[in-house]
């Protein structure tokens, strides 16, 4: 991972795979000869004046995307900062940028707001599964090429209900990677992942082939956001990312409590870790040893090209077998590791730091409407404000419950603010 786009709890570096430049049925532009049915017919039509688009947390890849998105008419949108922004935002900054970007194409009638496809590859695949847990209500899917999710889940802010709408395509090579999607789908994220090593059917040639690039574009076209889905469930940390399709989390109080609606969060894979500064590494470093890759205002005992050898006098092989040793450490102590430096072995004092998991405080808001009552029903946890975004069609004096609470006969569409003060629930048209 680039450790200065995430938080520290997410350091935990994934392999860096490119599938689009590995696999040449990829790397060429959507509709090329050899990759099946041209692109052109892998998207049903938009609506009238407006485009489908692929949305990228990095910037920088965009003109690849741009490329292969061609043919079909797509747009890409990237992240747009406002002026200040530091040279390297974070990840929350970038996700709030690429949201604010997104929302401008829809409102200004360019954007297809039923068909926004979220997609990154390599070292972005841990943004795209975080960004959905974020802003879980502005895509049709998601599309991850390569890389691993394990970083996001590590950051502890994975909420799988926030994918219940939007199904993500992870297509990568590692054998492990099966394991771990199978893991995500088991806690309820809605995952679905193909081997871009697959040979061919009826193939013994065990050449990579895997999904095309018309086949990828048109497992995304089937997948359209719905305006007001009947049924929504949002779960969030933050009041910075509380919108969930037609309701937002506007005010959050520990005391609303509702053992009904549990946490969902991913358990974050922490190991142990060495004192060393932030640093991170590629998990398929073959070695010897393993390569440390510094940020660039590291302030720890390591210098840039330090390649760790040993722990306590045991030889690190690579870094798979780092994660190994480090995976099977309980305790923290002291330790002495060894650096190869250049020519030189270099004996480093640390300590071997064990992470502690904490659960975070969340809110998390679960309705839908019910068309043969004409009731909306809304059950939250810890949340004291709501706006609630209702329309037409469910406007016909319908009622509305949040936790009990009742509101009767709602005549007129728009907005109406929620709020609960002494369990009595008081409602007034937004500002």
């Amino acid at each position: 991972m680039t450790l200065k786009n995430w938080l520290k709890r997410s350091v935990r570096a994934s392999g860096i795979i490119s599938l689009l430049a590995v696999w040449p049925a990829w790397a060429q532009p959507a509709g090329s000869p050899g990759q099946g049915a041209p692109a052109s017919q892998a998207s049903a039509a938009p609506s009238p004046g407006k485009t489908p688009a692929v949305a990228l947390l990095d910037d920088a890849d965009q003109a690849q995307w741009r490329t292969w998105l061609a043919d079909l008419g797509w747009r890409v949108i990237t992240p747009v900062f406002p002026p200040g922004t530091p040279a390297h935002p974070n990840i929350e900054v970038r996700i709030q940028a690429l949201a604010s970007a997104v929302t401008a194409g829809i409102q200004s009638g360019a954007v297809d707001a039923a068909r926004v496809y979220l997609a990154g590859r390599g070292e972005e695949v841990a943004g795209v599964f975080y960004t959905i847990s974020r802003v879980p209500d502005l895509w049709a899917a998601g599309l991850a090429l390569g890389g691993s999710p394990q970083a996001a889940i590590d950051s502890g802010r994975i909420f799988a209900v926030n994918f219940t709408l939007v199904p993500v395509l992870w297509i990568s090579d590692r054998a492990e990677d099966q394991a771990l999607a199978d893991g995500l789908k088991s806690d309820g994220v809605n995952v679905e992942w193909r081997s871009a090593a697959a040979a061919p059917s009826g193939s013994s040639s065990g050449a990579p082939s895997g999904p095309t690039n018309a086949a990828i574009f048109d497992w995304l076209a089937r997948h359209q956001r719905p305006a007001f889905p009947a049924e929504i469930d949002c779960e969030t940390n933050s009041p910075n990312f509380a919108r969930c399709y037609w309701i937002a989390m506007d005010k959050f109080d520990v005391s609303e409590r509702n053992d009904v609606l549990p946490g969902t969060f991913l358990r974050p894979h922490i190991t142990a870790t060495l004192d060393l500064g932030i640093f991170s590494y590629d998990r398929d470093d073959p070695g010897p040893g393993v390569l440390l890759n510094l940020p660039e205002k590291y302030t720890g005992p390591l210098k840039k090209g330090d390649r760790l050898v040993a722990i306590d006098g045991k030889p690190v092989p690579n870094a798979r077998e780092y994660d190994a040793m480090m995976a099977k450490l309980t305790t923290e102590r002291g330790v002495a590791v060894m650096v190869q430096r250049g020519k030189d072995r270099v004996r480093v004092e640390t300590r071997i730091v064990v992470p502690e998991i904490q659960v975070p405080v969340t809110a998390r808001v679960q309705a839908r409407y019910e068309a043969s009552d004409n009731d909306i029903q809304i059950s939250s946890r810890t949340v004291k404000e709501l706006r609630v975004t209702i329309p037409p069609q469910w406007a016909l004096g319908s009622r509305l419950y949040w936790n009990g609470l009742s509101l009767e006969n709602i005549a007129a569409p728009g907005c109406l603010k929620l709020t609960v003060d002494k369990e009595l629930l008081h409602a007034e048209k937004c500002p």
